[in-house]
């Protein structure tokens, strides 16, 4: 079996491998054959090793031993527990149908196999993050996705707008990174291993060790930890305020955005918190602080996609609102609420995110909503798969996004953090809010009049197969997956061997003791409860809302933006992070590098210790150099004068 664990992410590193040195030399056909089958040989895998994890057979070794300082050993290894091999299948699955999209999608791009390398190299790097069993290979697999992202985010880079978008993205998380390596110093400092299980057996032992912080103050290591290592989940998952990255990624090719948002480098941070639910349960603070960036992420992100007009930031304001649910779900400690709402959200928001590329495909690169209108009878495919994403979003039973954000709203209900009830006013209410933006898009994009002149509306037709194949592949489990999966994995024993929560905290046990039944017998129950609850109904006003606005009475949007301009002014500007960050702390930034230049650099080290030095010598030299004048009688007068001197000086004695 290590030689399957092996092949996982080594099909996907040879695969990026070929496609990256040898692609121009093989041609695009082989190219994509040899990615698609690299991701495909791992997605099979995957599933292997998930039907061999359910059958009782659980793995942890190590590969090799990469370094030895001291007493603390660095290895590679592999933890295959509920919790990876889950997480291995669902980024495979969503890498493997972004890989055959891609084939449609980027058919006239001139770097076709550089992208097809950059993405098998991306699924290989979080497969490396999932499957880790120690701290040091998370965080390998934790900077591989980030790199591969900022070659992604920037891979149109004659285009200004992507290296301004790629380099913000790697600036931003390296302020959550710096964070992550602080947390990993600290847990080898406090435990003497970078090993999970070894890490967690010892949790309880050192739960009540402190250190003192600034002003004599005695913080729990386990809260200190915990906070360093959500400070790398913020920089990863985009919580706010390390979210202003997300949005901007969207100058990368659609497919990237799919992956990205879905599987792959924002689930990284909501994957870590999960895997690190020993250290997390040992320090409420910590949960509190999570529970409260969730929610405030949850909400004022999905109030942006209100007002976005280019059809994918839309949809990159619905992955960071859900992102802040499962944020908040993992702060309740319902990690498994959290974990699941990541696999089915993994499924519509790629979904969406694909159907939003076949527009843009159809339309010429056309990402303007405003521009569109009257698609569904020239896209029959694309819109009915859209529809199928919006409704999984909006939470509407009895689609998979129902069960895990209902599941989320109810375990926030029975959580007692402080915080907890301003998380569950913000994942009630962001129900109705992402139920209007996502049919905002819906029906502006794909009913009504088209706003498209008679020229493009002649060129407008579906996609082709290899395009619209995936987005029928990724429907169905944005149907079905709720139902057959929320019983083992949010009630069930599925994930009990890899989540630890303390009693105090199991939301969700309180949640399940209102549920009877198994199986699909279990969801059939929580749909019919999920019609008579509040939110259901959130999630219909906002459908109804939308049809409202944007078909019965298009002209209501523009009275209302006019009537509360303020409002839609803040939104439109994102509260302001973005200048935030260029006038007060980037200008800031360079202000101070300024500064130290002149006064450190300029003045003090070139100045007075570097050139001042060479200066002094300099002057010493000429001074020194008027004895060697090259004359006989100067040296006899100078030896003369030096003999009577000595003579001086022992006589003197």
């Amino acid at each position: 079996m290590l030689l399957i664990y092996t092949l996982i992410p080594v099909s996907c590193l040879i695969a990026a491998i070929i496609a990256g040195l040898f692609g121009r030399i093989i041609g695009r056909t082989t190219t994509h054959r040899v990615a698609i089958s690299g991701v495909a040989i791992s997605f099979l895998l995957s599933l292997y090793v998930l039907y061999d994890v359910l059958q009782g057979n659980l793995f942890n070794g190590t590969l090799y031993t990469w370094g030895t300082s001291g007493l603390l050993t660095f290895e590679i290894g592999f933890l295959i527990d509920e919790l990876s091999a889950a997480m291995a299948v669902v980024v495979t699955f969503v890498s493997f149908m972004v890989h055959i999209y891609t084939i449609g999608y980027m058919h006239d791009d001139s770097g076709y196999q550089r992208f097809f390398s950059y993405i098998a190299l991306f699924t290989f790097a979080m497969l490396m993050l999932v499957m880790s069993n120690n701290f040091l290979q998370l965080f390998f697999g934790w900077e591989g996705v980030g790199v591969v992202s900022y070659l992604l985010i920037g891979f149109w880079f004659d285009r200004d707008s992507a290296i301004f978008a790629n380099m913000k993205a790697f600036l931003v998380n390296r302020i959550g990174d710096f964070g992550f390596i602080l947390a990993i110093a600290a847990i080898a400092h406090v435990f003497g291993t970078l090993d999970y299980v070894s890490v967690f057996e010892k949790v309880p032992e050192v739960s009540g060790d402190t250190v003192s912080g600034i002003g004599n103050t005695q913080w729990l290591w386990v809260t200190v930890i915990a906070l360093l290592l959500f400070v790398g989940a913020m920089g990863k998952s985009a919580q706010v305020p390390l979210h202003v990255w997300l949005p901007d990624s969207m100058e990368g090719p659609t497919p990237i955005s799919a992956l990205i948002h879905a599987a792959t480098m924002v689930t990284a941070g909501i994957y870590m918190v999960a895997r690190m639910s020993p250290i997390f349960e040992y320090s409420e603070v910590a949960l509190t602080v999570v529970i409260t960036i969730g929610s405030i992420t949850a909400l004022f992100m999905a109030m942006i996609g209100l007002v976005q007009n280019d059809i994918k930031r839309i949809v990159a304001y619905s992955t960071l609102s859900q992102l802040g649910y499962m944020t908040v779900a993992l702060g309740a400690s319902a990690y498994a609420a959290g974990m699941f709402h990541l696999s089915t959200h993994a499924f519509f928001k790629a979904l969406l995110f694909l159907a939003a590329g076949s527009v843009i495909v159809a339309l010429h690169h056309q990402q303007d909503i405003r521009h569109m209108g009257g698609l569904r009878k020239y896209m029959p495919i694309t819109y009915w798969t859209a529809f199928v994403g919006s409704l999984a979003l909006a939470g509407v039973p009895p689609f998979a996004g129902f069960f895990s954000k209902d599941s989320i709203i109810e375990a926030v209900h029975a959580s007692n953090l402080p915080g907890s009830g301003f998380a569950l006013f913000a994942v009630t209410v962001g129900v109705f809010i992402t139920a209007l933006y996502s049919f905002r898009m819906l029906f502006i994009v794909f009913h009504g009049k088209s706003r498209m002149s008679k020229e493009e509306t002649d060129h407008v037709k579906e996609s082709p197969w290899v395009i619209t194949l995936p987005l029928i592949l990724l429907a169905i489990p944005s149907v079905i997956f709720g139902m057959i999966f929320v019983e083992p994995m949010l009630f069930g024993e599925f994930y009990s061997g890899s989540i630890f929560v303390m009693s105090e905290h199991d939301t969700l046990a309180h949640v399940a003791s209102g549920l009877e039944g198994e199986g699909i017998g279990l969801a059939m129950q929580m749909i019919a409860h999920g019609f008579v609850t509040l939110p259901f109904w959130l999630a219909v006003a906002g459908i109804f809302v939308a049809w409202l606005l944007y078909i019965r009475f298009p002209h209501w949007p523009e009275l209302i933006q006019n009537r509360f301009n303020v409002l839609w002014l803040i939104l439109d500007r994102k509260y302001g992070f973005d200048e935030f960050n260029e006038i007060v702390i980037a200008r800031t930034t360079r202000v101070t590098g300024l500064v130290l230049w002149r006064l450190m650099d300029d003045l003090l080290i070139d100045g007075y210790i570097v050139n001042g030095l060479a200066l002094k010598v300099k002057r010493m030299s000429a001074r020194l150099r008027v004895v060697q004048s090259g004359f006989v009688y100067h040296y006899a007068f100078a030896m003369i004068i030096g003999l009577f001197l000595l003579i001086t000086w022992f006589a003197a004695r």
